[in-house]
């Protein structure tokens, strides 16, 4: 009788992959690293096990957005203390912290618990071309977007 393969931690393989984002769109520059990090491009994934490989995003700076959304979206932000809403548009976000702004859209398509938690900490985000997880030997990841 055969059985369903279920991974564990201990038969998971782990690879590198870097990203250039400079032109992407975020949504679905992020949709695919999303994919990546949870492990699903793998025949060999588990739901309750995080089989996803480690990501590099480079160029973050120069990622784009459809529509008018650079300028009419807004990210939300509270400080705990009464009225301390902030909101930031994408346009003013990229001049500022440009990795933020990937790494959002990333973690908003990741599980929310701590197996999502544990699937973004495999994520790095940098706004310019260089990186320095070089040691790691990374591949570059083509990414099937429209």
């Amino acid at each position: 009788m055969k059985t369903t393969f279920m991974a564990n931690a201990a038969n998971v393989e782990r690879k590198w992959f870097v990203v250039d984002a400079e032109g992407q769109t975020v949504g679905r520059l992020a949709a695919e690293v999303a994919k990546v990090l949870r492990g699903k491009h793998k025949p060999t994934f588990t739901p309750h096990v995080d089989t996803g490989d480690y990501v590099i995003v480079v160029n973050a700076d120069k990622v784009v957005f459809s529509g008018k959304k650079l300028t009419d979206k807004t990210y939300f932000r509270h400080s705990g203390y009464p009225g301390g809403t902030t909101f930031v548009t994408p346009q003013k976000m990229l001049q500022t912290q440009p990795e933020k702004v990937v790494e959002m859209a990333v973690r908003g398509m990741l599980p929310k618990n701590k197996l999502g938690a544990q699937m973004y900490r495999k994520l790095s985000v940098y706004a310019g071309p260089e990186h320095p997880h070089a040691a790691q030997k990374p591949e570059v990841l083509e990414l099937n977007i429209r």
